[in-house]
């Protein structure tokens, strides 16, 4: 596969999106402008699909009218005829994988809904988070353009991967932030117990095993063993995973 140099400084640009941690809405809205760009497409929108209710939640959109994806999350989410079908996909798929163009520009949702925003050829990735499809990314081209070719997905295909563990690494971090002083008990202390909380507080900090152990007078293997389980039952696997959800 061939990438021209701004094809690649994007990739890059999107690697780097993908490990730095930041909130869930800033990665899915930042992850949109990139690709909208590496992929030479129009329109974008990501939502969250919530299991409970059974329907698409925290919408991020990019060049797309909000009173016409109101009209989405209010009627056609439920008379949908790709978007379900896609999110039962297990990696970046074409619309016209699923349904044939000529038979969507015949239904209610294209002619109603697709067509007032411009949008004719779709593609879309859905990011599996703890073995659940839960946050997609919709990415739209007008009629004006062409459908995404095997090279498009091959591109999404390769930010998949970081792009679900990013996701996981920003609902982390939000079950972990503390809430204000004197308000409460922190999910990170309802997660460990009270003395892996404290060591994991100050290894996030940067201090090293052994001037942990100095200051709350235990052993260092001591303090090894509790970080062990710390990061097992957080899904860490370094310092630098475990600062940041602290963070």
């Amino acid at each position: 596969m061939f990438l021209t140099s701004q094809q690649t400084n994007l990739l890059s640009q999107i690697v780097a999106l993908l490990a730095e941690p930041f909130d869930e809405k800033s990665v899915r809205t930042q992850l949109g402008e990139l690709l909208l760009r590496l992929l030479r497409a129009d329109c974008y929108a990501s939502y969250v699909w919530d299991d409970k209710q059974r329907v698409f939640v925290d919408r991020i959109a990019l060049n797309m009218s909000d009173d016409n994806l109101g009209t989405y999350e209010a009627y056609y989410q439920f008379h949908d005829p790709i978007t379900h079908r896609l999110r039962q996909c297990r990696e970046p798929t074409r619309v016209t994988q699923i349904l044939a163009q000529r038979e969507l520009v015949k239904t209610e949702f294209f002619n109603d809904f697709l067509r007032r925003d411009g949008l004719f050829w779709g593609v879309n990735l859905y990011a599996s988070v703890d073995g659940e499809n839960t946050a997609d990314m919709r990415i739209w081209r007008g009629r004006g353009g062409e459908d995404f070719n095997d090279t498009d997905l091959t591109l999404l295909k390769m930010i998949t991967p970081a792009y679900g563990a990013a996701l996981r690494r920003c609902r982390q971090q939000s079950w972990l932030e503390c809430p204000a002083r004197g308000s409460g008990p922190t999910a990170l202390d309802d997660k460990l117990t009270a003395r892996e909380a404290e060591i994991v507080r100050l290894a996030a900090s940067g201090l090293p095993d052994k001037e942990i152990a100095r200051r709350l007078r235990i052993s260092f293997t001591t303090v090894r063993t509790h970080l062990e389980h710390a990061f097992r039952k957080l899904d860490v696997v370094n310092r630098v995973q475990l600062a940041a959800l602290v963070r």
